[in-house]
């Protein structure tokens, strides 16, 4: 079991609000994902930015959690999939919570949000008595994949899949499960 990772807050996270996004925060999430995104060295996104800020689309089924530093900035956000009927869902295990959309402001990173925004995420599975926490990530996400490796998530290779042609996602899962 990965256990609860050791939690190391860097300075000025102690003012980071980790909260459930409403709805007046969805056009602020859609931008901040996409710039998010589009920082990463070249992925391709295509089409996929019209996902990316569809906030208010995936809030139907799934939570959008925010970050937001004393001020009020959303400088983080990430979707939380509570199960596999959530239409965010990439898994269909009855036992797993998901991860999707983790994005962080290019201005903010380095500064512990990623890691507060995952912590959140394990943190709600574990309240809902799921098993474990799955998500996928790209070759484009190597801060990402550091993040959740650090996290204690483990690739899990039979998870992979290519959504489309030279877009491989790489499966990562988390065991919330005692020994």
């Amino acid at each position: 079991m990965a256990g609860s990772p050791p939690r190391l807050r860097p300075p000025g996270l102690d003012a980071l609000e980790v909260r459930l996004a409403v709805p007046e925060d969805h056009d602020a999430v859609g931008t901040l994902t996409v710039r998010a995104y589009e920082a990463l060295d070249g992925m391709p996104l295509g089409h996929y930015r019209e996902t990316l800020r569809d906030v208010a689309g995936r809030a139907t089924d799934a939570d959008v959690l925010v970050a937001v530093e004393a001020g009020g900035r959303i400088v983080g956000a990430v979707t939380y999939v509570p199960g596999p009927h959530s239409t965010a869902a990439e898994f269909e295990d009855d036992d797993a919570a998901g991860i999707r959309f983790l994005a962080v402001d290019p201005d903010a990173r380095g500064r512990g949000v990623g890691g507060a925004l995952v912590d959140a995420c394990i943190e709600r599975a574990r309240g809902e008595g799921r098993s474990r926490v799955l998500l996928h990530s790209t070759r484009w996400m190597g801060a990402a994949m550091h993040l959740y490796e650090r996290r204690g998530f483990r690739r899990e290779p039979a998870l992979d899949w290519e959504p489309e042609t030279g877009v491989v996602l790489l499966g990562y899962a988390y065991d919330l499960r005692w020994p």
